[in-house]
């Protein structure tokens, strides 16, 4: 899939976005799942799928926005049999991206927060990019093969 700017260019797509709540971590989960549907995934691979956006979008609201209220982007796409979900904020950004996705760590302790939210999106998708620049925000990438490409096997 290719990005330019907001135009996506694909098959089928959606664009969401909201603000920096814990309320609305919910919304993007359901809204990515309904999205997903369209490709007959099975209980466990929506399951992960779910829970992937949900790491993402909580680290947007807990890590990227540190309390204070933002935007959050949700993008998702479907191109053959994948699905890819971008998750995006404006927040603090990540200092040390390799420090980050070591498991166990947190860079907000205080919170009691367990530290694996990188490596569970990790473990549920195919595919993990992430980008950020501290002080601009993060760009979280994750695509998720539902239906495998009948050719390449």
């Amino acid at each position: 899939m290719e990005y330019v700017g907001h135009s996506v260019l694909q098959k089928n797509y959606m664009y969401l976005s909201f603000p920096s709540r814990s309320e609305n971590e919910s919304l993007a989960r359901v809204a990515v799942a309904a999205f997903a549907t369209a490709l007959d995934p099975t209980l466990e691979q929506l399951t992960e799928l779910k829970t992937a956006v949900s790491e993402a979008v909580t680290n947007a609201i807990i890590h990227g926005y540190e309390g204070q209220e933002g935007e959050v982007r949700l993008r998702c796409a479907i191109e053959g049999g994948a699905v890819e979900v971008v998750v995006e904020d404006d927040g603090v950004g990540i200092a040390d991206l390799e420090q980050a996705r070591q498991p166990m760590y947190t860079s907000r302790p205080e919170l009691e927060r367990s530290g694996m939210g990188l490596t569970i999106m990790e473990n549920f998708v195919d595919a993990l990019w992430i980008d950020s620049v501290p002080g601009q925000g993060t760009c979280v990438r994750m695509r998720k093969v539902i239906q495998p490409d009948p050719v390449s096997q």
